[in-house]
């Protein structure tokens, strides 16, 4: 069962990316919802909402945790913001917002995520970059020599939309992951 943050955001498109890829998808509004969850997305919206939602649910603690216990987590967009050390606090990374500028300013790049695969198809809305990252953080790419992609254990965050243009490797990623530490792999 793979959770998708549905506080704010997009998150009906990547409930719809997991399911074609054959996953079991529970939408997470409350910590009830995160019971029996195998891992997570925390998709795109609005940060500063969606961290109202969290706290008005009670959701960061029982968040943390699961990121804790191991369990594969994507952040997109937002969900890059949510996980860094001034939100959520999974990732050790700051994060600038909106750090390519506003909606005028969106735009589609290819990347090559090291580990995810080369020529992914990125879509960049009002998207943060990390401005700050942590030794135990990989970067995977950058725009500018700006890092727009980071993993950290299980946990890979990007700044872009994967869920909007028919990109799935990312979500293969997680879900890969995701059987990987059910069956004791190794971290790819």
């Amino acid at each position: 069962m793979v959770g998708v943050l549905a506080i704010q955001g997009d998150f009906e498109a990547h409930r719809t990316v997991l399911e074609g890829l054959g996953a079991d998808v529970r939408e997470v509004r409350t910590p009830a919802d995160l019971d029996g969850i195998a891992g997570l997305v925390i998709p795109g919206g609005e940060s500063t909402t969606m961290t109202l939602g969290i706290e008005r649910e009670g959701l960061a603690e029982p968040l943390r945790e699961l990121a804790a216990t191991g369990a594969p987590v994507l952040g997109t967009c937002a969900g890059m913001i949510m996980l860094d050390r001034g939100h959520l606090g999974v990732l050790d990374i700051a994060t600038e917002r909106n750090a390519f500028g506003r909606q005028v300013h969106s735009f589609e790049a290819q990347l090559d995520l090291d580990g995810v695969g080369d020529g992914v198809e990125a879509i960049f809305i009002r998207a943060p970059w990390a401005r700050d990252v942590g030794d135990g953080v990989d970067v995977l790419a950058a725009v500018d020599d700006h890092p727009v992609a980071v993993r950290q254990g299980d946990v890979l965050a990007v700044s872009f939309h994967p869920e909007l243009n028919g990109e799935t490797r990312l979500h293969s990623w997680l879900l890969a992951r995701i059987a990987a530490t059910q069956t004791g792999g190794e971290a790819k």
